[in-house]
């Protein structure tokens, strides 16, 4: 089973928004979520430790396209030195490349539902909020903006359209909470998406001056 401080060291060079500290908090609510739902803990662990272990930065646009193959192939490697079988490697495999939001592989297994579930968990409440703002920042996209119709109408943007925090907020986190798999999930993201809607209310209040 991989550690602790080996997955410290695997994300030494990481990005401030999928860091070692994300993977921790990634790691505690998958076994949660594991022990809650009856699902494999040394799958789920190995998956939540490995599932950004190749990640691109937020303004390596291809980078991210391909992150969660990447993570796959470098657990690949990492499981088969500790001697794992091939089915429990390729069990955690199936947990990481099926954990992208954007991805077309879904999650099949209980473990991969529980994977998906606990790395979007964590964009979520307020953590959810800070790594939204750090996302746009480090990606050079403006905090705030006024959406076009064209993306509030189709999430497609016009041309020269930034990404702000906020069109992330209304084209992935606002759409989260209906996604997610397993039921302990879904109790924890009531609560979360509740404080982020609030959040993004109170903001747009603040920015016309009401507030």
């Amino acid at each position: 089973m991989p550690t602790i401080d080996q997955a410290r060291q695997w994300y030494a060079d990481s990005d401030p928004i999928h860091d070692f500290e994300h993977i921790l908090r990634v790691l505690a609510l998958a076994e949660r979520l594991a022990k809650a739902e009856g699902a494999d803990v040394e799958i789920v662990r190995a998956a939540a430790l490995l599932h950004d272990a190749a990640d691109a930065a937020p303004d390596n646009e291809a980078g991210r396209l391909t992150h969660h193959e990447e993570a796959a192939a470098f657990a690949k490697n990492v499981l088969g030195e500790e001697g794992w079988g091939e089915d429990r490697i390729e069990a955690v495999l199936h947990c990481i490349r099926a954990h992208r939001f954007r991805g077309t592989e879904k999650p099949r297994t209980l473990e991969a539902m529980i994977m998906f579930d606990a790395d979007k968990l964590d964009v979520l409440g307020a953590i959810g909020v800070a790594r939204t703002f750090g996302y746009a920042a480090i990606a050079g996209q403006p905090l705030t903006g006024k959406p076009s119709q064209k993306f509030l109408t189709t999430f497609q943007k016009e041309p020269d359209e930034p990404h702000s925090a906020y069109h992330e907020y209304l084209f992935k986190l606002s759409r989260l909470k209906d996604r997610f798999h397993t039921k302990t999930a879904q109790m924890i993201a009531e609560e979360r998406s509740r404080y982020l809607d609030e959040f993004f209310e109170r903001l747009h209040k603040e920015e016309r001056g009401e507030l």
